[in-house]
C-alpha cells in the first residue's frame, strides 16, 4: 500500500501510531483517574505524556487483577496467564521499540527514551501478581508489596522528570530516589486505608496487616506522613516542570492522611472535594512549597 504525507504536516507512519498510542494512554488515565488527570495537567509539556504512558499500562495491569478479568470469566489461572502475557509483552516492546498493544507501545516508548529498564518493570509485575494469591499480609509482604507497586511507579516516573527530553537518559540523585519511594509508598498506604472495607469485603484482602499481622491503623497513619514529610523535603531538586504537579499530588494524600486521621469510622471511604482539590492545585500552580505534614 502506497503511503502519502499529507500535505499539512500531520503524522504518517511510525510517527502516527506513536501518537496514536499516546493518545490511548491519555484515555486510559482520563477514564479512570479525575484526581490523576488534574495533576498531569500541572506537569509541563515535556514529562506529561510520559508520565501517561507510564500510569496507563499501570492501570491496565491493576485491573487485570482487580475484577475485570474473572468479570469476563477468565479463572484465577487465566487471569495470571493474561498477567503474565502482558508482562512478557512489555519487556518484548522496551528491547524492539514496538507493540501492537498501543497501551504497551506508549509505555515502551516512553521506557526506552528515559531509562525505564528491566529493574523496574519486573517488581511491578510480581505485586500485580501477589494480588492474584495473596490475601494476607505480614509487615514484610506488606514493604515488598508496595515496592513493587508503588514505589517502583514513582521511580519510573522520576527517570521521566530526570530524563525526557534528554540524549541519554542518567541515574537520578539518591535525594529523589529516596523522595520517590516514599511518595509512592504513602499514596499506596492511604489508599490501602481508604478502601479498607472493599479490599476486604469484595476482594478478601489484608494489605495492611491490621488483622493478620496486628498493625494499628494509628501506626500506618503516622508511617503515611513520615513518608510525605520525607518526599516533601525532595520536592524542590525536581526540575521545575515537575515541581506544582508532584506538589499537588503531595498535597492532595496530604489532605486524605488528614482527613482519614479525623474520619469517624475507619470504614468510610474519605474523599476530598472537588473545591478543596482544587484550591491544592490551585497552590501548587502558585508555586507554593508542599504543605507540612504532621510527623
Amino acid at each position: 500500500m502506497t503511503r502519502h504525507r499529507p500535505a499539512d504536516g500531520t503524522p504518517t507512519g511510525l510517527a502516527l501510531y506513536d501518537k496514536t498510542a499516546q493518545d490511548a494512554a491519555a484515555t486510559v488515565i482520563a477514564a479512570y483517574s479525575t484526581s490523576f488527570s488534574l495533576a498531569c495537567r500541572l506537569l509541563g509539556a515535556r514529562p506529561r505524556p510520559h508520565v501517561r504512558n507510564v500510569y496507563a499500562l499501570v492501570r491496565v495491569a491493576d485491573e487485570i487483577v482487580d475484577g475485570p478479568a474473572a468479570a469476563a470469566g477468565l479463572s484465577p489461572e487465566m487471569t495470571q496467564a493474561v498477567l503474565d502475557e502482558l508482562e512478557v509483552e512489555t519487556l518484548r516492546a522496551i528491547d524492539r521499540g514496538f507493540s501492537a498493544n498501543l497501551v504497551v507501545h506508549a509505555f515502551a516508548r516512553t521506557a526506552r527514551e528515559c531509562g525505564i529498564a528491566e529493574d523496574l518493570v519486573r517488581p511491578f509485575f510480581a505485586s500485580m501478581r501477589t494480588d492474584l494469591s495473596t490475601t494476607q499480609h505480614d509487615d514484610a509482604s506488606h514493604d515488598a508489596y508496595v515496592y513493587g507497586s508503588a514505589e517502583v511507579v514513582g521511580l519510573m516516573c522520576l527517570q521521566v522528570f530526570v530524563n525526557a527530553g534528554a540524549p541519554h537518559p542518567i541515574a537520578p540523585p539518591s535525594e529523589l530516589v529516596d523522595g520517590a519511594r516514599r511518595l509512592g509508598a504513602a499514596f499506596q498506604d492511604v489508599n490501602f486505608l481508604r478502601d479498607l472495607d472493599d479490599d476486604e469485603s469484595a476482594l478478601g484482602r489484608d494489605y495492611l496487616g491490621l488483622h493478620s499481622a496486628g498493625t494499628s491503623r494509628e501506626a500506618v497513619l503516622d508511617r503515611i506522613d513520615a513518608d510525605l514529610a520525607a518526599a516533601a523535603a525532595a520536592i524542590p531538586h525536581l526540575p521545575a516542570d515537575c515541581r506544582r504537579a508532584v506538589t499537588a499530588a503531595h498535597d492532595l494524600f496530604a489532605e486524605l492522611s488528614s482527613r482519614l486521621r479525623s474520619a469517624p469510622s475507619a470504614r468510610e471511604r474519605v474523599r476530598v472535594p472537588d473545591t478543596v482539590k482544587a484550591r491544592l492545585a490551585a497552590r501548587a500552580w502558585l508555586g507554593f512549597s508542599p504543605r507540612e505534614v504532621r510527623t
